[in-house]
């Protein structure tokens, strides 16, 4: 930095600042894109990402987030199996052909079908004709489920709609095809199988559907929704890294307090061995030479922040960390956009996510923003005296994310090294807030506003705009100035 930008940028953040409104040039703020970059091979609509927290992402959160043109990143406290079935999950939840889809053989019994289905969050099983044949036998969907459980244990080809009665196609039928052919005889699944009646795929109505009320969707060249996922840089997580990769995570996040370090470096190194160039998302740092680092060290994308996070004690206890909005200037003046930035914590308002991306981020990272919703991990707790509802949030350092995550009554030795730093994140009860679908609707409906009055288009050409000048842009705020803009 100059001492002019030294000067201008030092002990800032958010709300210290306002940015001049230029002359609007569209007719309706509905169409301004928001399309972004992740990193150097994935781009999102919605440059939005769900903090890899046990309390903000797990499957639930990961699929509304792709639907809605962002990504949600599944955390890692969990067993390796469990997260990746999490990321199997996503993967097959949505796309134009389901190119595997999940079967049962015919001697499964309905309790078997019933279990199996709840485990990878499905409503119809194909049946093949014995266990790995791939050759299609019937299809048992949740309705063919008896009610009653007395027939639990009797075999799903008593209950299933067989072959000879299903509507079936042939592989590399269009979606277009597909659509009419399920509305012609009013069915929700079309198995794709050759003429041996062999499973080349699935196209299901509420996929088409989705494709067609959510064109934005973030999505991979196979039309399946986008996932990433969280290792750590120590212990498991080259063999927590195979397992999600096969599962088919699109992108891995080493998220680590202090990413600046010789253990990143060292984790780094040894993932690029073993996989290549597999998109990797490194952080968090706070300053122009932790990412210069990232960079050096290899990483796909970088992330910036360190204690300005609702759940996160760091600055409190430790006094360690940049305020957020003078880091991102910092890290896109070391990077320009040589690899991109995610902004990760301090956001309050959505304004907050605007002044991030025209100052340097190309994502945002939200974590407590997302809490308390719906598809967040966790119960709603009702207070017995005032009705109101909560979820619970909190720091994946917080003592409870830890003990949760490391508790394993046959490793005491591994949690009391757990333990043994003092935290440095908090719990907190947060308003329950319905769905996250509601709260990602306004950040994109304020996110496009901003770029109105930012005089254009794109998020993109307003950020083009006012990353090389921002001050000609960003008006630094009095005290009086504050509280006529943020005080209400």
């Amino acid at each position: 930095m100059t001492s002019t930008d030294t000067t201008f940028w030092s002990g800032k953040t958010f709300d210290d600042f306002l940015f001049r409104p230029q002359k609007g040039i569209t007719e309706t703020r509905r169409d301004l894109s928001l399309r972004s970059v992740l990193t150097g091979s994935l781009s999102l609509e919605l440059p939005i990402v769900s903090s890899n927290m046990d309390s903000v992402t797990g499957a639930e959160m990961t699929q509304a987030m792709a639907t809605e043109g962002g990504i949600g990143v599944i955390h890692r406290a969990m067993s390796i199996e469990r997260q990746a079935r999490k990321v199997a999950q996503i993967k097959r939840s949505q796309s134009a052909v389901i190119k595997q889809p999940l079967c049962l053989p015919l001697g499964a019994t309905i309790r078997q079908a019933r279990k199996f289905a709840a485990q990878h969050a499905i409503t119809g099983i194909l049946i093949e004709t014995e266990p790995g044949s791939n050759i299609l036998a019937g299809l048992l969907s949740r309705r063919d489920m008896p009610w009653n459980r007395t027939h639990d244990e009797q075999p799903v080809e008593r209950f299933m709609t067989p072959f000879e009665r299903l509507v079936v196609d042939a592989p590399g039928i269009s979606t277009e095809q597909a659509s009419e052919v399920l509305f012609e005889h009013r069915i929700e699944r079309l198995p794709l199988v050759d003429a041996e009646r062999r499973i080349h795929g699935l196209i299901t109505r509420r996929d088409i559907f989705s494709l067609r009320e959510r064109p934005y969707s973030s999505k991979d060249d196979k039309g399946r929704l986008l996932v990433g996922a969280a290792i750590g840089a120590r212990g498991d997580y080259l063999e927590r890294s195979a397992a999600l990769l096969e599962a088919g995570a699109d992108c891995l996040f080493i998220d680590i307090a202090h990413g600046h370090s010789t253990v990143m470096e060292i984790a780094v190194n040894e993932f690029r061995g073993r996989f290549g160039n597999v998109p990797l998302v490194c952080g968090n740092v706070a300053t122009a030479a932790g990412a210069r680092f990232m960079r050096a060290i290899g990483a796909d994308a970088v992330k910036v922040g360190v204690g300005p996070g609702r759940g996160c004690r760091t600055r409190l206890e430790t006094a360690a960390g940049v305020p957020q909005l003078q880091a991102i200037r910092e890290a896109w003046q070391a990077l320009e956009d040589s690899i991109p930035i995610m902004a990760d914590g301090g956001i309050n308002t959505d304004k907050d996510i605007f002044l991030a991306l025209v100052c340097g981020a190309t994502t945002v990272m939200l974590g407590s923003a997302l809490s308390g919703t719906d598809e967040a991990p966790g119960r709603v707790i009702e207070d017995p005296v005032t009705h109101t509802k909560k979820k619970i949030y909190r720091g994946m350092t917080s003592p409870e994310a830890v003990l949760e995550s490391h508790y394993d009554p046959d490793n005491a030795e591994a949690l009391d090294a757990a333990l043994d730093t003092p935290p440095e994140g908090q719990e907190l009860q947060v308003p329950y807030k319905g769905s996250v679908k509601d709260i990602l609707h306004r950040i994109r409906g304020h996110l496009r506003s901003s770029v109105s009055y930012a005089g254009e288009a794109t998020l993109q050409a307003a950020r083009d705009k006012i990353l090389k000048h921002p001050q000609h842009y960003l008006i630094p705020l009095s005290p009086a100035a504050y509280r006529e803009s943020y005080e209400r």
